[in-house]
């Protein structure tokens, strides 16, 4: 049986391996549109950051994919798909025929429209390329504006800074992390952030990055701006989903899989960024783990149902560590909420309950009680009766 896997990221890359150890003759062909072999995303901001050098991005060493007997070809765009005839073809012209494929093609930024944003000096982050342009721009063009004040935002505003550039982070809401953290959370991590000499403002419309074919800066709604050498764009992801589109698979915000992760179309599967899943686009990595592993079940014909994953996300920025797990911000009535904060130390602890059941919380300033209050979460563990010793420093988590 021959296997096709589009994207060579984290999905398209665990899949191949779990293929592998679960069949030690189905023949596994990886097809990526970047020119380099697998890294975990993550690695692109300390290597902006200049904390990681380039021969540490990688997650195996050269031979790997030769010694587990993948055929890796990288710098392939897939453009077309065609279910009837079961072959890929990339921008190149090449077709790929498969028995099976699977679909980890992932995100692609998103930018929005902005005037001025095809300017010299304007950049995202994605792929290592951006990352190689970004540190190069960076040694010339120090002062750096960006546009985002999510997980990725915070990210890359604490890389340049600490590459040496003077940063400051211009948010669309009124707190950072708008996903993850609620008024009070987001307040705190404001000010610690402001601390390390990154500047943050918040409620602010971008309409226009300034410069003549060169950028200089973004001019705001009500006509205030803001100088700037470098403009880094960190407003989010969408699903890459134009072939998948165009073939005639189900496609709503995502790729629509069902439960295991079969796409609309016979012999083709998904995972990764890319996949809507019970209406649900997660693009985190621990669900594109999950779904990469247990697509490549389903790929064999041993069935692995997936069930989704559990939303939960980790930041460390300005020394402060933020994780938000679960139903952290519910928008409905009917939760009980407990808190407990300590500003000038960065701490900030919330649970949310519903009926006694914890579903989700947040934890930011210390690690202490991260694993174990995520594990509850996950399980929707009955806390009801100690539910106001579950922020305490000292609380003991045995037997809960």
């Amino acid at each position: 049986m021959k296997a096709v896997i589009v994207g060579s990221g984290l999905a398209g890359t665990m899949a191949a391996k779990t293929l592998r150890e679960l069949d030690s003759d189905v023949e596994i062909e990886v097809i990526g549109e970047e020119n380099y072999p697998y890294y975990p995303r993550p690695n692109l901001i300390e290597f902006v950051a200049g904390r990681l050098p380039y021969d540490k991005l990688f997650a195996f060493p050269p031979d790997w994919n030769s010694r587990q007997r993948i055929e890796v070809h990288l710098g392939q765009r897939v453009v077309q798909i065609s279910p009837g005839e079961k072959k890929v073809r990339t921008e190149a012209g090449r077709d790929y025929p498969y028995d099976v494929l699977l679909l980890a093609n992932g995100c692609r930024a998103a930018v929005p429209n902005l005037r001025g944003s095809g300017q010299k000096g304007v950049f995202v982050l994605r792929k290592l390329d951006d990352a190689l342009a970004i540190r190069e721009y960076m040694k010339n063009h120090p002062r750096t504006a960006v546009l985002g004040g999510g997980l990725l935002g915070l990210e890359i505003a604490r890389a340049v800074k600490a590459a040496g550039a003077d940063v400051r982070v211009v948010e669309f809401f009124d707190r950072l992390l708008p996903r993850q953290l609620d008024a009070a959370g987001a307040a705190i991590l404001k000010g610690q952030i402001e601390k390390m000499g990154i500047d943050i403002r918040l409620g602010t419309v971008t309409e226009e990055i300034r410069g003549s074919g060169e950028a200089a800066g973004l001019r705001f709604q009500g006509g205030d701006r803001l100088d700037a050498d470098m403009v880094i764009i960190a407003a989010g992801v969408q699903p890459e989903t134009g072939p998948a589109r165009e073939a005639g698979l189900a496609v709503n915000r995502g790729i629509v899989a069902d439960d295991l992760l079969r796409s609309s179309a016979p012999h083709i599967f998904v995972a990764g960024d890319s996949v809507e899943h019970r209406g649900n686009v997660y693009g985190i990595i621990p669900a594109s783990f999950e779904q990469s592993r247990t697509a490549a079940y389903n790929m064999l014909g041993v069935e692995k149902p997936y069930a989704g994953t559990m939303p939960m996300s980790t930041l460390k920025v300005a020394g402060l560590a933020v994780t938000s797990v679960g139903l952290a911000n519910p928008a409905e009535s009917g939760y009980e909420i407990l808190a407990r904060q300590v500003p000038e130390e960065g701490v900030y602890k919330k649970i949310v309950l519903k009926e006694g059941l914890l579903v989700g919380a947040i934890w930011m300033g210390t690690k202490k009680g991260v694993a174990e209050v995520s594990r509850l979460v996950s399980m929707n563990k009955n806390v009801g009766h100690r539910k106001n010793d579950l922020l305490e420093d000292e609380f003991d988590w045995t037997g809960v």
